[in-house]
């Protein structure tokens, strides 16, 4: 077991590639502790991992909440001492073409995807660095680095996303602390699922592998960033798409 006996606090963690990351994690040997917005679907996961013979806590949390956020990571070390790996998986997507869109669609996906991601660094940045180990993966997007038509709010967050792992990992590689970050292109979720067959289809022409990716594409990447096999990697943007973007 590649992460055994690790601590993985996990955002967003409750369903989709969030979800099918802690699961991997969990059966890589790492207790799991996952934020989420949702109770309901938070203890179902939880049973899953402790299903898999794992440790597993689960908070409600809006990332957006410094405090919040805070709260949750001193719960956390009272619980388990420690936090070896976090992923910040939490984010949303309030889409429209930017002449339509709402200035509160637009505030509120900066907030979730890109201060969220702040927040929660921020919070464990601390305690890894008093344990002089740590990974951190966040989810960023391939949006982020083409844009896309409709989605200016969702790029602009996952671009920032992008920029912030390669400040961090700068200020954070002294301390034996690697910052990664994973660009997903069209992957299966219940997000995309709500997609039009036609909007599907034309994606698919864009993609060489000729397929959609699975949050199983998405989670074994970030368990080798989340592994001591990825030590020598840091600041980087890894692209799961197909091929869609070269």
């Amino acid at each position: 077991m590649i992460l055994k006996d690790r601590v993985s606090l996990i955002t967003g963690g409750a369903r989709g590639i969030g979800r099918q990351i802690a699961l991997t994690f969990a059966k890589e040997g790492s207790d799991i502790v996952i934020c989420d917005i949702n109770q309901q679907i938070l203890e179902s996961t939880k049973k899953e991992i402790e299903d898999l013979g794992r440790r597993a806590e689960v908070f409600v949390v809006d990332v957006t909440n410094s405090q919040q956020v805070e709260d949750t990571v001193n719960k956390v070390l009272d619980k388990f001492q420690k936090i070896d790996i976090l992923v910040n998986n939490a984010g949303i997507t309030r889409d429209s073409l930017i002449v339509r869109m709402r200035e509160e669609d637009f505030d509120q996906v900066i907030a979730v995807n890109l201060k969220g991601t702040f927040t929660c660094t921020k919070a464990v940045s601390k305690v890894m660095m008093k344990q002089k180990y740590g990974k951190i993966v966040s989810i960023a997007s391939i949006i982020g680095i083409t844009g896309n038509a409709g989605q200016a709010n969702y790029a602009a967050s996952k671009a920032g996303i992008i920029g912030l792992t390669k400040s961090v990992a700068k200020e954070l590689a002294s301390r034996n602390i690697n910052v990664n970050a994973i660009a997903p292109g069209f992957i299966e979720t219940d997000m995309t699922a709500r997609l039009a067959d036609d909007i599907k289809s034309k994606m698919l022409t864009l993609i060489p592998l000729n397929r959609f990716g699975k949050a199983n594409d998405v989670a074994n990447l970030a368990l080798f960033l989340a592994s001591d096999a990825s030590s020598y990697i840091t600041g980087q943007v890894i692209q799961v798409d197909g091929g869609m973007v070269m």
